[in-house]
């Protein structure tokens, strides 16, 4: 495999269009915007750089579309095929996803395979599945009413995803959307937009009729807000960070007041108890959990809470886990940990290391630019001990920064696990079962492991409390952001 990566990472692309209507077409200004690889800080290819004209004619298209029925009309075995087509010709061209997306935004291929295109076509093939057996309601009505409880598609869905796991963020918003009917606008980051322009020409090779998926690609200032004061959008489901995320509530509120749903990050505590069942794969796990693509990982387990009893044992397992991790070549199959995404990301990132050092945290390993010679954009997997006030517990980073943070007893740990303005994810790791339901119960967030960190599928919902946002991607729940409920009161 590692041959054919090779082969692929030289592949020269064409400047990118955006895909509006089923037609490949430039920015009515005609502006363009470069794509700089991560891995050596160089020029890829170019996409257009959308304006509100553009993006009003995707919005149009998407209607049409919509309005005609071609799809929204179809019966849902009818969008079954056509789904089930799209993850089929995901897997099909699996590698090249994977590589293009790595050359992108700096994902390790190793996980890149599995997240992206992997993960993108059991998405599409889990809704596909699930759209043929969602049934409507008969209402507990009196022997005279016939109350019927219809599930309708919302009609224009506008997705705006981020640019750490594109492909599988996407398939989140889109599958779903789909499969219940609706036409979809998708806004990529500028950052990483080449997998989803490819993944609109899959969705047209399988069968997916024009206009009900369009790709809109440019600045998020520009386009993005132009999606969110839009009048003829009716929901808008968004992953990415809290400042954009109030921007598109506002716009929401300006305009249509359309229906947004927000993703946007967290800060997740990882609370490990001195009798976790092994401490060792605990470490290993916990170092996984935030050091993998780099820390750009909405759930990444960012702030460590160690009990104290094990917390200087336990605080130098993880530390040298980090520091013995293979940081380099995005698409070498070994390497563990890739690249930051930009230049401006990696920058965020070594500021945050020098104020954590500035406000007296303890360095255990890591906090420096590496590789620099490659032009690429790397750094070290970081640990420090922190106390509960510095910047580096409460604020998130998005980068391979670990806070760790010593406890003592379970109330302590829920006090600092639940001291954030966040509420994504978080972990448990006991061998006391009694605990560690208390311990569900008690932390503030959407996802909690217990005894592992990530590595939940399609089954289960994911989404945040607080300031983490609202509605939930995965699961048959994801439905509820894309389908209205329409009562019919019939009187017999």
């Amino acid at each position: 495999m590692q041959d054919k990566i090779d082969l692929l990472r030289h592949q020269t692309l064409e400047p990118q269009s955006l895909f509006i209507g089923g037609d490949w077409m430039q920015a009515r200004s005609g502006a363009t915007m470069g794509v700089i690889s991560p891995l050596d800080g160089r020029r890829l290819t170019t996409i257009a750089d959308a304006g509100a004209e553009d993006v009003d004619l995707a919005v149009k298209a998407a209607r049409s579309a919509f309005d005609k029925g071609g799809w929204s009309k179809a019966t849902p075995v009818e969008r079954k095929k056509v789904l089930m087509k799209i993850a089929d010709l995901i897997d099909k061209h699996a590698l090249e996803l994977a590589v293009l997306g790595v050359r992108d935004n700096g994902t390790e291929i190793s996980m890149a395979l599995k997240a992206e295109p992997g993960s993108a076509a059991s998405t599409f093939r889990y809704y596909a599945e699930a759209i043929d057996k969602v049934y409507g309601e008969i209402a507990p009505t009196a022997a005279n009413v016939l109350g019927l409880i219809h599930r309708e598609p919302v009609g224009v869905v506008a997705a705006i995803v981020p640019w750490n796991f594109p492909m599988m963020i996407g398939a989140w918003k889109i599958a779903p959307a789909l499969a219940a009917g609706n036409s979809v606008v998708l806004k990529p980051a500028e950052g990483a937009s080449l997998t989803l322009l490819r993944l609109a020409a899959l969705c047209a090779e399988a069968g997916l009729p024009e206009g009900v998926l369009n790709v809109v690609t440019g600045r998020g200032a520009v386009s993005g807000e132009a999606l969110g004061l839009h009048m003829d959008i009716d929901v808008l489901a968004f992953t990415g960070s809290g400042p954009v995320g109030r921007r598109l509530l506002e716009y929401s509120a300006r305009s249509n007041l359309k229906r947004v749903y927000l993703e946007l990050g967290g800060k997740s505590p990882n609370i490990v108890f001195a009798d976790a069942p092994d401490l060792d794969q605990a470490a290993k796990v916990s170092a996984y959990g935030i050091f993998r693509n780099s820390g750009q990982v909405c759930v990444a387990g960012s702030r460590l809470l160690v009990e104290k009893s094990v917390h200087a044992e336990f605080s130098q397992k993880v530390a040298s886990f980090a520091a013995s991790m293979k940081l380099g070549d995005p698409l070498d199959l070994k390497t563990e940990a890739g690249a930051i995404s930009s230049e401006i990301q990696l920058m965020k990132d070594l500021s945050y290391a020098e104020q954590a050092l500035a406000e007296g945290a303890h360095l255990l390993t890591g906090g420096k630019r590496i590789l620099e010679e490659t032009g690429g954009y790397f750094m070290q997997p970081t640990v420090f001990d922190v106390e509960p006030s510095m910047t580096l517990a409460r604020e998130e980073v998005f980068g391979p920064i670990l806070s760790i943070l010593p406890f003592d007893g379970e109330e302590e740990a829920l006090r600092i696990a639940n001291a954030t303005e966040y509420g994504l994810a978080s972990a448990v790791w006991t061998s006391n079962l009694s605990r560690a339901h208390r311990m569900v119960r008690g932390v503030k967030a959407g996802v909690v492991h217990v005894n592992t960190y990530g590595g939940s599928d399609n089954t289960v919902p994911l989404g945040g409390v607080k300031q983490s946002g609202n509605g939930h991607d995965k699961s048959l729940h994801a439905f509820d952001k894309y389908i209205d409920l329409k009562t019919a009161w019939i009187q017999l």
